[in-house]
Protein backbone atom coordinates (compact mmCIF):
# COMPACT_ATOMS: atom_id res chain seq x y z
CA UNK A 1 0.00 0.00 0.00
CA UNK A 2 1.02 3.42 -0.72
CA UNK A 3 1.78 6.12 1.67
CA UNK A 4 0.75 9.52 0.84
CA UNK A 5 3.59 12.34 1.41
CA UNK A 6 2.66 15.29 3.33
CA UNK A 7 2.66 18.78 0.88
CA UNK A 8 2.08 22.33 1.90
CA UNK A 9 0.84 22.23 -2.02
CA UNK A 10 -2.54 24.14 -3.31
CA UNK A 11 -1.86 23.67 -6.45
CA UNK A 12 -1.18 27.75 -7.20
CA UNK A 13 2.58 27.84 -8.11
CA UNK A 14 3.79 30.76 -8.68
CA UNK A 15 7.41 31.72 -7.56
CA UNK A 16 7.73 35.16 -6.34
CA UNK A 17 10.94 36.70 -8.60
CA UNK A 18 11.96 38.96 -4.80
CA UNK A 19 11.60 35.99 -2.12
CA UNK A 20 11.87 32.96 -4.29
CA UNK A 21 8.83 31.47 -2.60
CA UNK A 22 5.79 29.78 -3.88
CA UNK A 23 3.21 32.16 -3.00
CA UNK A 24 0.99 29.28 -2.71
CA UNK A 25 2.65 26.77 -0.43
CA UNK A 26 6.00 28.91 0.44
CA UNK A 27 8.77 26.56 -0.35
CA UNK A 28 11.68 27.34 -2.64
CA UNK A 29 11.81 25.77 -6.45
CA UNK A 30 14.85 23.72 -4.90
CA UNK A 31 12.42 22.47 -2.12
CA UNK A 32 9.83 21.50 -4.29
CA UNK A 33 11.73 19.67 -6.64
CA UNK A 34 13.45 18.11 -3.63
CA UNK A 35 10.29 17.15 -1.92
CA UNK A 36 10.04 13.37 -3.22
CA UNK A 37 13.40 12.83 -1.85
CA UNK A 38 12.76 14.13 1.59
CA UNK A 39 11.45 12.46 5.06
CA UNK A 40 8.43 12.85 6.16
CA UNK A 41 10.14 14.36 8.88
CA UNK A 42 12.13 16.31 7.09
CA UNK A 43 8.97 17.58 4.97
CA UNK A 44 6.94 18.15 8.65
CA UNK A 45 10.14 20.30 10.05
CA UNK A 46 9.76 22.97 6.65
CA UNK A 47 6.28 22.92 6.50
CA UNK A 48 6.25 24.88 10.25
CA UNK A 49 8.55 27.58 8.81
CA UNK A 50 6.31 28.09 6.10
CA UNK A 51 3.31 30.04 7.52
CA UNK A 52 6.12 32.69 8.48
CA UNK A 53 7.49 32.59 4.89
CA UNK A 54 3.29 33.27 3.48
CA UNK A 55 3.39 36.54 5.78
CA UNK A 56 4.96 38.30 2.89
CA UNK A 57 2.29 37.48 0.42
CA UNK A 58 -0.14 39.09 2.68
CA UNK A 59 -2.97 40.75 1.11
CA UNK A 60 -1.85 39.50 -2.12
CA UNK A 61 -4.63 38.21 -4.27
CA UNK A 62 -3.43 35.11 -6.13
CA UNK A 63 -4.22 33.04 -9.27
CA UNK A 64 -6.71 30.79 -9.19
CA UNK A 65 -5.78 26.80 -8.22
CA UNK A 66 -4.63 25.06 -11.18
CA UNK A 67 -7.11 22.01 -12.15
CA UNK A 68 -6.14 18.59 -13.12
CA UNK A 69 -6.82 17.45 -16.27
CA UNK A 70 -7.01 13.76 -17.70
CA UNK A 71 -5.95 13.25 -21.14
Amino acid sequence: MAMRVSSPCIQVCVIDPITRFCMGCGRTGDEIAAWPFKTEDERLALMADLPERLKAFEGVELPPPRLKTRR
